[in-house]
């Protein structure tokens, strides 16, 4: 396994839009792997593959609090199933140091396929829910920040570039 890194925004490769995985193989295990590793390091609760510049659509997620419940959605689709909305604050380590408020619906179904290749369906509420909906967004090309005022995110933008031109 090996750490990968991740794209923080302005970053334009974040833009891209992920192709769906064709065949589930020890690659794409490979790759799954290397995204629980670099996820739990950042240390984060979702990773979409977008995020570390592998433009398929995978995402790695896992919200315990012990690391001890990784989800793998390959090729996600997802339906809202409850119209209610909630707002969530959210972050992203593509924008880290940086959380907004986001509107999301609160009840959703997620099919996809597993590591193994195997299709599933869930029905998260809640955390899960706005987490899976981040990543897919991912998937999409769009960011948390695409939510907030033009004014908020144009800020975001300039520190991040500035802490990106201080590292450099």
């Amino acid at each position: 396994m090996a750490l990968l890194p991740i794209l923080e925004f302005p970053d334009a490769r974040l833009r891209t839009v992920a192709k769906p995985v064709e065949q589930v193989d020890e690659r794409v295990r490979a790759i799954i792997d290397d995204m629980f590793e670099t996820m739990y390091d950042a240390p984060g609760i979702g990773l979409a593959a977008t995020q570390v510049n592998v433009h398929e659509q995978i995402i790695v997620i896992d919200i315990s609090e012990n690391h001890d419940e990784p989800l793998v959605f390959i090729n996600p689709r997802i339906d809202v199933l409850d119209e209610t909305l909630f707002d969530y604050e959210e972050g992203c380590l593509s924008v880290p140091g940086f959380y907004e408020e986001v509107t999301r619906p609160r009840h959703v179904r997620v099919t996809a396929l597993n590591r193994d290749g195997e299709e599933f369906v869930l029905e998260p509420e809640g955390l899960l829910a706005v987490c899976i909906q981040h990543e897919i967004d991912h998937l999409k090309g769009k960011l948390f920040v695409d939510y907030v005022s033009n004014i908020k995110r144009q800020r975001i933008r300039k520190k991040l570039e500035k802490q990106h031109k201080e590292r450099a």
